[in-house]
């Protein structure tokens, strides 16, 4: 393994270390939330969007003061920037704080496939940033320097009345709400990675990284369905990646309860520029053109259950 390869290794760490994993599954603020989907190993478009979307400064720093900033998996893949975005992640993690902000990186279906070594979106250019397969092997097991980053994320997040996930919550999952489903995954993670044992199934075609149906089914029969989900978890819409859009822009159905921002902004989808913004129960989605507000005409009230 070269210097620079250790050298990145070694910051990384650095930053694991310095930054506590114990994010909480539901937040209620009123702060300022920026959301941006699959990433796919593209540094450079992602750093692109956080400087537009104001969260990071011309040195890559972060500058959103109290904002909350999700990320709703597929970090890796497809792309070669694997390593250095996960330290860029961390270090984020590590600065937000300093301001009052907050950085919520979850897991993708692609996390998910590397760690149980299912690596057929993995290029050889980018196994060769960990020095060579068997250092990726090993960077991917459990006390490995991203399998044990990896296997300590979670599932879901909560913030307000805004459930975030990669690819979408089923009923079957939402009754659980989002403490129990991270509960769920971290008890059930290990195993998975070493006999693809998922006695939640929470790993699955229908889990949480994989399912679609919110974001392909039709409305309005979906809509009922998510309504079902939404309720369970006491949330008022839900974010999700996964499901590439591909003319580039962040897009709403069920009257705004569902919002999908998975946009491509890997160099591999067409390095689309994008990111949700939430303020309140106002949607906007900020590109290099402008702000497009996303909020819908009408929202009807829903009691929502605020945990502290």
């Amino acid at each position: 393994m070269n210097q620079m390869v250790l050298l990145i290794i070694g910051l990384f760490l650095f930053c694991f270390i310095q930054t506590s994993l114990a994010i909480e599954s539901t937040l209620d603020s009123p702060r300022r939330i920026v959301a941006m989907g699959d990433l796919h190993g593209d540094l450079a478009n992602t750093k692109k969007i956080l400087a537009l979307a104001g969260l990071i400064d011309e040195k890559g720093h972060w500058s959103g003061q109290d904002a909350i900033y999700v990320q709703t998996g597929d970090v890796l893949d497809r792309g070669t920037d694997t390593i250095a975005l996960y330290e860029l992640i961390q270090q984020l993690r590590e600065e937000a704080p300093e301001q009052g902000g907050l950085v919520i990186p979850l897991l993708g279906n692609h996390e998910i496939m590397n760690l149980v070594g299912d690596w057929r979106y993995v290029t050889q250019k980018e196994m060769a940033t960990f020095g060579g397969q068997q250092q990726r092997i090993q960077a991917f097991q459990p006390d490995g320097f991203l399998g044990s980053y990896l296997t300590q994320l979670n599932l879901t997040t909560k913030v307000g009345g805004n459930v975030f996930c990669h690819g979408g919550i089923h009923p079957d999952f939402a009754k659980w709400g989002p403490d129990l489903i991270n509960d769920y995954t971290h008890q059930d993670i290990l195993d998975y990675m070493h006999s693809h044992h998922d006695p939640h199934h929470l790993f699955g075609a229908n889990g949480p990284t994989w399912y679609r149906g919110y974001a392909l089914e039709d409305e309005p029969e979906i809509c009922t369905l998510l309504d079902q989900a939404l309720d369970h978890m006491e949330a008022d819409r839900m974010i999700m990646g996964h499901t590439v859009q591909q003319d580039g822009e962040i897009k709403t159905r069920c009257n705004g309860r569902i919002v999908l921002v998975d946009i491509g902004i890997s160099w591999v989808y067409g390095r689309h520029v994008g990111a949700l913004e939430i303020l309140g129960d106002q949607l906007t989605a900020i590109y290099e053109h402008g702000r497009v507000s996303l909020t819908p005409p009408f929202q009807p009230i829903r009691i929502v259950h605020q945990e502290l």
